[in-house]
């Protein structure tokens, strides 16, 4: 556990020590910044023209989870398609560009430790991302009278949601020595998973059931709702698993061509 530590303590350091991290958090906390914003003046105007209107019709009164917060969360998943790739690109294709990676190979180090060590390095750099939003969450509190429970669970969705980029991320990172090929082909399949459950609204039964759980964004809706169901937990924690297994296969194979 110890060198797992080191490795993602070097890789959050790196991030750190170059412009990626200072690029994608002021990139993230503008649009974030925006989406807010935004929503809030949506929000504000929307309850004070229903509160003159005396919620004509039997509406019921707006809800600044439902009505504010969870916009403002689809829309960030939407900036992770773009910033993820920039965070994941370099974890491999830069050590094998700079010819480290062999040693890196032949240091008294396991495949797991070097891949979890990495995949914890990024999800701290995107748990730093998250963190940038938690000020304007705390405006509410004080303003405001959100519940807690959807917040938290939004921000496990994301978590986890997050992490599957990542760990796929490494692996195509793994793939290649060069960054924008890697961030390329990651945002090409990030893009491929966000919208492969369009293709099962044009059609029904099983196609329709199967392109919807394959879709990383629909398993994020019930977490946004307050509600943690284990089948959205089961395919999450799955297909981080399967990331990163696919990067050790590749780094191993790496391991032998070296």
């Amino acid at each position: 556990m110890t060198n797992i530590l080191a490795i993602a303590h070097k890789e959050l350091k790196s991030y750190f020590s170059s412009p990626i991290a200072y690029i994608v958090l002021g990139l993230f906390a503008i649009v974030y910044g925006y989406f807010y914003i935004v929503m809030l003046q949506y929000f504000v105007r929307a309850s004070m023209q229903m509160g003159q209107m005396g919620q004509a019709g039997g509406q019921p009164p707006m809800n600044i989870n439902q009505d504010m917060l969870r916009p403002v969360v689809q829309n960030l998943t939407v900036v992770m398609l773009f910033l993820l790739p920039m965070i994941t690109m370099r974890t491999y294709s830069e050590e094998k560009r700079s010819g480290t990676i062999e040693l890196l190979l032949t240091s008294p180090l396991t495949d797991f430790q070097i891949i979890m060590g990495k995949f914890l390095g990024a999800m701290g750099l995107y748990a730093a991302m998250l963190a940038v939003t938690l000020p304007h969450i705390g405006v509410l509190f004080v303003y405001g009278n959100p519940e807690w429970k959807p917040i938290v669970t939004s921000y496990l969705g994301l978590l986890l949601m997050g992490g599957c980029f990542v760990s796929l991320g490494l692996f195509i990172s793994s793939l290649t020595k060069n960054q924008i090929v890697a961030a390329a082909i990651t945002f090409s399949t990030f893009l491929m998973l966000w919208v492969i459950n369009w293709i099962g609204s044009f059609s029904s039964g099983w196609i329709s059931d199967t392109t919807a759980y394959l879709s990383i964004i629909e398993h994020l809706d019930d977490f946004t709702k307050g509600v943690i169901d284990t089948s959205h937990l089961v395919y999450y924690l799955s297909f981080i698993t399967f990331g990163l297994f696919l990067t050790a296969k590749s780094v191993d194979s790496e391991r032998w061509r070296g």
